[in-house]
């Protein structure tokens, strides 16, 4: 069975999908990072589980409608310049008491 000959537009649609496929994969690699050193950031400084700091920057982003990628790139410009905006932090203070601080393995217990 003998094989057709591709036309030229088919190429070029193809090689244009596969360009758009690679630009989103770009994007999704750099979100993650994003997501994952705010998630870190949370688990050090809010003193939580990773699983609660990946929960914590969720109702954060379902609480205040800004999307998870960007309430991340808002916690990181916290942590480099101490700017966040007051309804974002108030919401992250209130995740945080809904989830932490989380006792540390061998430390004395507070409280009764």
């Amino acid at each position: 069975m003998a094989s057709t000959p591709r036309e030229p537009a088919d190429e070029t649609d193809r090689i244009f999908a596969l360009q758009q496929e690679v630009a989103q994969l770009k994007e999704a690699v750099s979100s993650h990072a994003v997501v994952d050193q705010a998630i870190g950031m949370i688990v050090a400084l809010g003193r939580v589980a990773p699983d609660e700091g990946w929960q914590v920057l969720k109702e954060v982003s379902q609480h205040t409608n800004v999307k998870l990628r960007n309430v991340a790139e808002l916690i990181l410009i916290w942590g480099r310049r101490g700017e966040m905006p007051p309804e974002i932090r108030a919401e992250l203070e209130d995740a945080l008491d809904r989830h932490g601080p989380t006792q540390i393995p061998g430390a004395p217990r507070n409280g009764p």
